[in-house]
């Protein structure tokens, strides 16, 4: 198998870029800067939409998102979500503010350079898979690199790569139609990872597929993204997925962002009562860490657990060796604390008042 992060023949991963959203502002309509400064000075959305017949997209959007991790951005139906990953790549021109790429303000490029970041830097897999019909799958991997102007025998050792890469060996030669749809996003992520792009940007990527291709797919995402590290925006309107996948998660509502953080962060100490009721039914044994529980003092005769390992999966580990707690290590090894089976049964049932620490 070619490897296509590895061999001298394809273009390496590029290194990863960093994506710094500033004070971003988006207002649909034919005078949006008119009211620019009224919603700034606090006008709702319903009073901008019913008085002034304009729809406030984005308010006020703060958020850093590193290099080489996952970015969620999650929340319901109309929270303005996809409005923001589009501004990313610029197929939204915003109303204010300012939306750096690796330190390039994207918002401030000419047409030309434009064109060459959204070639060059960044990739794009959709919801509804937007495949093109007539190509086949191998075509459809390499189309992004066929755009670039890259030799057919390049484009296609780098995109049979990926294909076999996303586990779509054996259909190469094989149309959309005759795919299924987890087959055929996994096309949409070869695809994307063939254009070789620091910056991945997935909107609802996995929303159409069934719940078992779903996860299957999340995990795919999740294996290929400990090797590539690349910078991935998501964007889901399901918690459990923003959970598992992200590095760090945003929850967007009307267009604002209500609480950012980790997902230990946001179960735990959720913003406000939005948050709560949106967090109330998370299964908190597979977000909360054993850092997070562990308690100072000498070793115990137990089994050992990473610290960064969730407490189900510590539970499950104390269960099959028939102890009660186990010695939380770090990465190399080096003793932390101890965990208590009676302590992560406790925490995985939500208290009246969270008073769990978040580290």
């Amino acid at each position: 198998m070619v490897d296509p992060v590895t061999n001298n023949d394809n273009a390496e991963v590029t290194s990863s870029v960093g994506i710094e959203v500033k004070g971003l502002y988006k207002i649909f309509g034919p005078t949006p800067e008119k009211y620019l400064e009224d919603v700034k000075g606090g006008m709702s959305k319903d009073e901008l939409r019913d008085n002034h017949g304009h729809v406030l997209g984005l308010k006020d959007i703060n958020i850093n998102m590193k290099a080489g991790g996952i970015q969620v951005v999650m929340g319901l139906s109309g929270s303005g979500k996809s409005t923001l990953i589009r501004h990313i790549n610029r197929l939204i021109d915003p109303t204010a503010g300012e939306l750096l790429v690796g330190g390039q303000d994207v918002v401030k490029m000419d047409d030309k350079q434009l064109r060459a970041f959204r070639r060059e830097q960044t990739a794009m897999v959709f919801q509804k898979f937007a495949l093109l019909p007539h190509y086949t799958v191998l075509e459809n991997a390499e189309f992004g690199l066929q755009v670039k102007g890259e030799s057919s025998k390049a484009r296609r050792k780098k995109a049979r790569s990926w294909v076999e890469r996303v586990g779509l060996t054996g259909y190469e030669n094989n149309y959309p139609n005759q795919l299924s749809g987890g087959m055929q996003q996994r096309v949409g992520l070869a695809r994307a990872l063939t254009n070789d792009a620091p910056v991945l940007l997935m909107d609802e990527a996995f929303s159409a597929l069934d719940p078992l291709i779903r996860t299957d797919m999340q995990s795919v995402l999740l294996d290929l993204q400990q090797e590539l590290g690349k910078t991935i925006v998501f964007i889901t309107h399901d918690l459990d997925e923003a959970l598992r996948l992200g590095d760090q998660v945003a929850i967007l509502r009307d267009g604002e962002v209500v609480q950012q953080g980790t997902a230990q962060q946001i179960v735990l100490k959720p913003a406000d009562s939005y948050i709560s009721s949106f967090v109330r039914d998370v299964n908190r044994g597979r977000v909360i860490r054993c850092k997070t529980l562990m308690q100072a003092g000498p070793a115990v005769d137990g089994p050992q657990v990473d610290s960064s390992l969730v407490i189900e999966e510590a539970a499950r580990i104390l269960s099959a060796e028939g102890k009660e707690a186990a010695n939380v290590v770090s990465a190399k090894g080096r003793l932390l604390g101890t965990i208590t089976m009676t302590d992560i049964i406790g925490a995985m049932v939500p208290p009246q008042e969270d008073a769990i620490s978040v580290t």
